[in-house]
């Protein structure tokens, strides 16, 4: 971003064909497009919104933004219906973390977003995931983010990085045969 911040951003749309693909073409171009002339995630997310509804599309997204100042970890985050990040600790620990936002984008006219502001920790991850990773045939969402946090947690004791890291995560959710589509996003504050 021009202030130096990095600008992070996963999402996932309804439906698995190629509008669907299309669609999540159009959300990303957006955010894209937006988000060098806004200050923070909020703002690009509510511009977003408003701009999908304007394409009058039957499709809708969710979406987590962050901007990430890599100079002190702070990170501004905010949420459009996606599935909460995950905190990974050097310790073996994890947390659920579920971002202040709003509902998913394309939807509802007029939404302002709203977004929170925390600090990354150096030996610290944020874990960002597609439903499809951690929710599916016999897995409840809650439980998958519970494995996925403690998957992420212990990679990131056992001294690996950010790639081995999703890595890990990717592997288990492939062995539990999930129908969805998957993404891992890990942010690694060294």
């Amino acid at each position: 971003m021009p202030n130096g911040t990095v600008a992070l951003e996963i999402g996932d749309s309804q439906g698995y064909d190629v509008d669907a693909a299309a669609y999540m073409g159009q959300v990303r171009t957006s955010i894209r497009a937006i988000a060098p002339h806004e200050p923070d995630p909020a703002t690009v997310l509510t511009r977003t919104n408003e701009l999908l509804i304007t394409m009058n599309a039957a499709r809708f997204a969710s979406c987590t933004m962050l901007y990430i100042d890599p100079r002190d970890g702070q990170v501004t985050g905010t949420s459009a219906g996606h599935v909460p990040l995950l905190c990974a600790f050097e310790d073996g620990s994890s947390e659920i973390h579920e971002l202040l936002g709003g509902p998913v984008l394309g939807v509802l006219p007029g939404t302002d977003y709203l977004e929170e502001t925390f600090t990354l920790e150096e030996g610290t991850a944020l874990v960002l995931v597609t439903d499809g990773v951690v929710e599916g045939p016999g897995l409840t969402l809650e439980a998958g983010l519970e494995r996925a946090g403690t998957l992420a947690a212990q990679a990131l004791h056992d001294g690996l990085n950010a790639e081995a890291i999703a890595d890990r995560i990717l592997g288990a959710a492939v062995a539990v045969d999930h129908l969805d589509d998957v993404a891992v996003l890990v942010i690694k504050r060294t």
